[in-house]
């Protein structure tokens, strides 16, 4: 079977449509990342831990339901001041990426802020048990010279941070590349839902998430693609909005020929046909 999707590949078991669910567990690194100020802001803190004290739990009691493996993506400060949920998700087959240390963006620091970015966070995902990361997933998905050269330096697999395609490709820079899994705000839960006392932001009906996710979901079906979906344990964790993810689970479930796949997994599948047609 070879699926129109831009390369001629096929996917496992005959899968029309590869999707990728993918969390971000920023946890309290979101806002201590944001501004120092935010250590002496104990409400926003507290917001930042329901990520991983209630969100987390109901993410993982929905992917184990349906038996779908995910990635996660978890800053090394959220790794060390959580020691059991690394350990957690790689029990239960998810996989783990990178996602700097402390959520900083990378084109607001200098160049020596963005490598102790990585390295502390790579420390502190090995500190936490995890494996060496396949994937890297940058901070409010902004990425700077700098920080693709220490992906590349770092032999990362993936990169899951641009947005120059709606199918995988390669990204880039300076003759320097890697294998990109496209990530856009569209399919990302924050822009609906995201709010903060300082910049305000947006209280989406949960049902939007649904209409905006299929219809993609269906556009991806269409074309034999692979998508991903972005979601924050804080923001989607909350009831209403997470009753609106399981609705679209159940979903694509219902259909019965998705591969839900980890994206280091997908990464590993379409790297030969994207260096063979490069």
């Amino acid at each position: 079977m070879t699926i129109d999707n831009g390369f001629g590949l096929a996917w496992p078991n005959r899968s029309p449509v590869a999707v990728s669910l993918t969390f971000d567990v920023d946890g309290e690194a979101g806002f201590l990342g944001d501004s120092p100020t935010f250590a002496r802001r104990l409400t926003s803190l507290s917001e930042g831990r329901f990520s991983v004290n209630r969100g987390v739990p109901r993410i993982l009691e929905l992917l184990a339901r349906h038996q779908i493996k995910a990635s996660f993506f978890v800053p090394g400060h959220t790794a060390e001041h959580n020691p059991w949920l690394v350990e957690q998700l790689l029990e239960l087959g998810h996989e783990v990426g990178h996602h700097g240390h402390l959520h900083l963006r990378s084109d607001k620091v200098s160049a020596q802020e963005q490598i102790d970015e990585m390295e502390r966070g790579l420390a502190a995902l090995a500190n936490a048990g995890a494996p060496k990361p396949a994937g890297y997933r940058s901070s409010s998905w902004e990425l700077t010279p700098e920080t693709f050269e220490l992906i590349i330096r770092h032999g990362f697999k993936y990169d899951s941070s641009c947005m120059g395609d709606d199918r995988p490709y390669i990204e880039t820079w300076n003759g320097q590349s890697i294998v990109e899994l496209p990530v856009h705000w569209s399919l990302d839960d924050w822009p609906m839902f995201g709010w903060s006392i300082d910049n305000g932001g947006n209280y989406t009906h949960p049902r939007t998430l649904v209409d905006v996710w299929l219809a993609e979901y269906e556009s991806a079906r269409r074309d034999g693609r692979h998508t991903s979906f972005t979601m924050h344990p804080e923001v989607i964790g909350r009831a209403a909005r997470f009753a609106q993810l399981e609705r679209f689970v159940e979903r694509l479930v219902s259909d019965g020929d998705v591969w839900f796949a980890r994206l280091d997994e997908v990464a590993a599948h379409v790297t030969p046909y994207l260096e063979k047609t490069r």
